[in-house]
């Protein structure tokens, strides 16, 4: 297998640390996503979406969605479980992954795309140049509060996002919130347990990567 990451970028730091939990050790390929390597035709011929992460297969198949590529890991190297040890659980770290996904990633990638001047064509990843728009900059500072309410409402309650166990939804939340930090679009003070959590998972050896 062979690993194309970009290391400052947040989607495949999610794929390193699960990497990281399961102790597997994977060649990795980094790719400047800021010199456009992604766009090359070399590159589109392993994912055609032109984004980082992608895995390659021994047989040359690219996986090129986090998601994919986690769910593939999961089932060749299944311990320790990072994708819930039954149906239920599996079921539960899926929705709030997707949920992580949808408040959390795509909110910060709306604000800081439509606004960082470096982004000024590029408002989406992917082979097409696309004009920033400055009202979704806004809505994605608006949105994040929502990915932090609702985390924090169901840390509350239990020590990780998903259940008892450390989990790829605990992963893609620790992300989003470093991220969302990075880029100074974090609420400050405002949500003790998502804090609280944040600072244990943060301790993890894998948070490192």
């Amino acid at each position: 297998m062979k690993f194309y990451d970009c290391a400052t970028a947040p989607s495949p730091r999610r794929v390193r640390v699960f990497i990281t939990e399961k102790k597997i050790d994977i060649p990795t390929v980094q790719v400047d996503l800021r010199a456009g390597e992604q766009l090359t035709e070399a590159f589109r011929a392993k994912n055609p979406r032109c984004t980082v992460p992608v895995l390659e297969l021994d047989d040359g198949t690219c996986l090129g969605e986090t998601i994919a590529i986690c769910d593939y890991l999961e089932s060749v190297y299944p311990h320790p479980p990072l994708l819930g040890r039954t149906p239920k659980e599996r079921a539960l770290v899926l929705m709030w992954n997707h949920w992580i996904e949808d408040l959390g990633f795509s909110a910060v990638a709306e604000a800081f795309r439509n606004s960082a001047p470096g982004f000024k064509d590029r408002a989406l990843p992917g082979p097409e140049n696309l004009e920033q728009i400055p009202a979704l900059a806004e809505r994605g500072r608006k949105r994040i509060g929502l990915f932090y309410r609702l985390l924090d409402e169901q840390l509350a309650r239990q020590a990780y996002v998903a259940g008892d166990i450390f989990t790829l939804a605990d992963i893609s939340a620790l992300v989003v919130a470093d991220f969302a930090q990075r880029l100074k679009l974090a609420p400050a003070g405002l949500y003790s347990a998502f804090t609280a959590w944040q600072q244990r998972v943060s301790a993890r050896p894998s948070a490192a990567v």
